[in-house]
């Protein structure tokens, strides 16, 4: 059951454009799973485990434009570098790293 949410999932998140993010509840709802927002961040998380080296998860954050990684293989920080670096503007307050969804969230 996790294995094909997870290629559903794996299947969308390439297709988030350079210089736009999407919410884990977004992608959730866009594979037709709207409540399994946290499961797409497992998803996320096992990336590495499954191979997907060159997926885009850095444009993948919460519902508040936040960062919310708490891995520690890919923490904010790189999270974060890796978002400037495809033209998103990341900003920084109390140690959290926020996008502005208004400007910056994928319409598809």
């Amino acid at each position: 059951m996790a294995g094909d949410f997870y290629k559903r999932v794996y299947a969308i998140v390439p297709q988030i454009p350079r210089g736009k993010v999407a919410t884990y509840g977004q992608i959730a709802a866009l594979i037709g799973s709207p409540r399994a927002a946290r499961m797409v961040g497992w998803a996320m998380h096992a990336i590495d485990n499954n191979g997907l080296d060159q997926m885009p998860w850095q444009r993948v954050i919460n519902r508040e434009g936040r960062i919310s990684t708490t891995c520690e293989t890919h923490d904010c920080h790189e999270q974060a570098k890796l978002l400037r670096k495809d033209g998103v503007r990341v900003t920084q307050k109390d140690g959290n790293y926020f996008v502005d969804l208004d400007q910056y969230l994928w319409k598809p």
